[in-house]
């Protein structure tokens, strides 16, 4: 598969941003276009039993690591609170292919489970926001598909930056509509715009529907914001 094409990390229906006050009909408009594209997915897939909701929330959550990090779990420990928040980067996606990223590319494997194989995620540092500390993250459960999230808020200053960034890339074609959500050298999503997110909101639910459960995304959502 080439990179104009559909892929999962593509039309993955928690992919899809919300941006803060904008219009339901709309969100949930790219929703259903989401749905549909896994549908067909995984038909060519032929991936027998396999729905939108029937995607099986793991007991912890992956994250793609860039080649040549090792995976981690982290564990909230009491008094945790006090430490440095972890930093965000969105960076706009270049490439995303249906294989693993090869040693030293850069670029972020999705690893494969029994459900999608595996995915290489190539990103542009250069042009995108880095080194961002969040305003606030809070671990949430969707009202429209049930699964959990990290529901994230920018300050003043990112969110004008992440405007103009995804202004940007609202027009390109896929997957170069796509931002990578990156935390601690590791891929947390990389979800589609349709066009510029003025709100400074977004939210992190994993390259694939079901990958964050309620401990996961509470840890997720303390390590970006340790003072809540």
């Amino acid at each position: 598969m080439n990179d104009s094409t559909e892929h999962p990390l593509h039309d993955a229906l928690h992919a899809h941003v919300q941006e803060s006050g904008g219009d339901a009909g709309a969100q949930l408009a790219g929703l259903a276009d989401g749905a549909l594209r896994i549908a067909r997915r995984r038909q060519r897939l032929v991936r027998a039993g396999v729905g939108v909701v029937a995607a099986v929330a793991v007991a912890t959550t992956w994250a793609a690591v860039a080649d040549g990090a090792t995976p981690r779990a982290h564990v909230v420990q009491p008094g945790e609170g006090t430490e440095k928040a972890a930093l965000l980067s969105l960076l706009p996606v270049t490439s995303s292919n249906e294989k693993a990223c090869a040693p030293g590319s850069g670029g972020y494997t999705v690893p494969a489970s029994a459900t999608h194989p595996a995915f290489c995620v190539r990103v542009d540092r250069a042009a995108g926001m880095t080194g961002v500390r969040v305003a606030s993250a809070k671990a949430e459960k969707s009202d429209v598909v049930g699964t959990w999230q990290v529901d994230v808020r920018l300050d003043s200053t990112d969110r004008d930056r992440f405007a103009a960034l995804t202004g940007t890339l609202a027009s390109a074609p896929a997957p170069r509509n796509e931002f990578a959500i990156v935390i601690d050298g590791k891929l947390w999503g990389n979800p589609y715009v349709r066009t510029s997110l003025t709100g400074g909101r977004l939210e992190i639910a994993g390259p694939y529907l079901g990958d964050l459960n309620s401990a996961t995304a509470h840890d997720l959502a303390q390590r970006l914001d340790p003072g809540r």
